[in-house]
């Protein structure tokens, strides 16, 4: 009944076989997600260089270290770009179209990495304002990536493994993070072997060696290269059948543009289209009805999870140094540093990270994305309680091992979980012509918990007593009770998981409503087309 009112290219990519465009799609659209990992987390990797750099204080007994303004500041930036990255392209991938914005945000992403290692003067204010300025481009230029690339995977799927085709972009940030750990390990490695340092404690000066500004800048800027390198793919890439049927309202564009895609004949049908007259937008009392509950779910999960998720980055370097995988900062030179801290992270990757994604890969069209955001949500308040509660029993020396496996459990959980579900789901629910921004809104929600996940809870964390909070920080409610405010904000988004619907097996546009005209489908759709008239 329906198909009757499909035009026949959408039809012909949903029920396509996956075949060679399919892994292309997810490899132009993932070196972008590659790219976008590689430059948010590769700055976590080179802080403590920075401060040891640029904030040097002479006869200190520890190595210099960013206040912690400069270092929210540094880290933060780009997430805030990330925000009104994600809101504004992805407003402009409905309004231009996917593939025009697509180059875009690669080229900035491109320009903003090189010009963020470039960034010179003598004077510390001025290198991190400028790092700054630049980080916050770059995180604008990532944000449009996250839109753009689940829009351009979602409507290029067929509707069998959609889901996982989605999750496989996504999980491309696994790598990008693994990328930038093993990246920093062999810069740092091959800088220690040039240029020998003595530990901080033995040469305070001596210990960073000048040449040492050269390996955050390096490590920095080689992010603009898996970018570059697609680049000229990307241009390529023709625009989605979706969007140039169903919103430039070019049906035989669209069947001509998907022939040579999928590499068979696909007749062009002009007529049909007409039926579509439901042409509501994203504030209209329609959407709400049809699609506002969706979005407050696809918003508020995506913000709980990554205020659980983001949260991660400040117990990292605590339980690194618990378990004694990270010295203490005195005992190393600058350089080795890096290097540990470089290990440590791609070791969590490889254990934690990584697994979970690629999880999530192979399960979410058997299971559905319901059953995974349910069960990650579940695990991870599980885990964080279990982590809370006994705290003081964790933080003993004969029990770390247990900590960090309880630890890397609840992180594989986002990953096979809500982490990568939250990224699947806005972009397959809501109507074409919306779609890039509703998920775009979505995103940008999940950044704002990631703000408060990485900067709420570093001012939370901090011990109860100021004397033993970290240097410049006010007295927080400690690590235990940080950990039970993130269980409870796990459990919440269990509950709001309900709101979201599930669109394993579906068609897109089965999903959004979109090919009801007044006969059939809702009475929604036809008392709305009559009130148009």
């Amino acid at each position: 009944m329906v198909v009757g009112n499909k035009l026949q290219v959408l039809d012909a990519l949903d029920v396509a076989k996956t075949q060679w465009y399919h892994f292309t799609a997810i490899i132009i659209a993932g070196m972008g997600f590659f790219t976008d990992a590689y430059d948010l987390f590769c700055i976590s990797l080179v802080t403590k260089l920075l401060g040891r750099i640029y904030y040097h204080v002479d006869g200190a007994k520890s190595p210099g270290s960013l206040p912690p303004n400069v270092s929210a500041a540094v880290t933060g930036v780009a997430f805030c770009g990330t925000l009104a990255g994600q809101l504004f392209f992805g407003w402009l991938g409905d309004k231009l179209g996917r593939k025009k914005v697509y180059g875009m945000t690669l080229m900035l992403m491109v320009i903003c990495s090189i010009a963020s290692g470039l960034s010179f003067s003598s004077n510390p204010k001025a290198v991190m304002a400028t790092l700054c300025f630049f980080r916050f481009w770059l995180g604008f230029g990532i944000g449009g990536d996250y839109p753009l690339s689940a829009t351009i995977m979602s409507e290029y799927a067929n509707k069998k493994t959609r889901g996982a085709f989605i999750a496989a972009v996504f999980a491309m940030q696994g790598f990008g993070i693994l990328g930038g750990g093993i990246f920093a390990i062999i810069i740092s490695a091959a800088f220690m072997a040039s240029f020998h340092a003595p530990p901080y404690e033995v040469d305070p000066v001596g210990s960073t060696v000048p040449e040492a500004d050269y390996v955050w800048r390096i490590v920095l800027m080689f992010g603009a290269l898996p970018a570059a390198l697609t680049y000229y793919w990307r241009l390529k890439m023709p625009e989605t059948a979706r969007y140039t049927a169903l919103v430039a309202k070019n049906a035989k564009q669209a069947a001509s543009d998907m022939s040579k895609v999928l590499q068979m004949d696909i007749e062009a049908e002009p007529q049909k289209i007409e039926q579509e007259k439901i042409r509501y937008g994203l504030f209209s009392k329609e959407f709400a009805k049809r699609h506002g509950l969706h979005l407050l779910g696809t918003t508020t999960t995506w913000f709980l999870l990554d205020i659980a998720f983001y949260s991660q980055n400040l117990f990292q370097k605590d339980i690194f140094s618990a378990i004694g995988w990270i010295p203490s900062a005195k005992t190393m030179n600058a350089l080795e540093e890096v290097y540990k801290i470089a290990r440590a992270q791609t070791l969590i990757a490889l254990c934690s990270t990584v697994p979970g994604y690629w999880f999530t890969v192979a399960f979410i069209d058997i299971m559905g994305r319901f059953a995974i955001q349910l069960m990650g949500f579940f695990f991870m308040t599980v885990f964080m309680f279990a982590l809370a509660i006994p705290y003081d029993h964790w933080i003993h020396k004969d029990n770390r091992i247990g900590f960090v496996v309880m630890y890397s459990l609840t992180f594989f959980f986002a990953n096979f979980g809500p982490n990568a579900t939250t990224f699947v789901v806005p972009a397959e629910i809501f109507p074409a012509r919306l779609r890039s921004t509703c998920h775009g809104i979505s995103a940008a929600a999940g950044k704002l918990g990631a703000m408060v996940g990485a900067f709420g809870f570093l001012y939370l964390a901090q011990n109860k007593d100021k004397a033993k909070a970290d240097a410049g920080y006010p007295a927080g409610i400690g690590v235990k009770n940080s950990l039970i405010v993130l269980g409870v904000i796990n459990a919440l988004g269990f509950l709001f998981t309900f709101l979201v619907p599930e669109s394993k097996g579906k068609s897109l546009e089965e999903m959004s409503g979109e090919n009801e005209d007044n006969g059939e489908g809702e009475a929604g759709a036809s008392s709305s087309s009559s009130s148009n008239h």
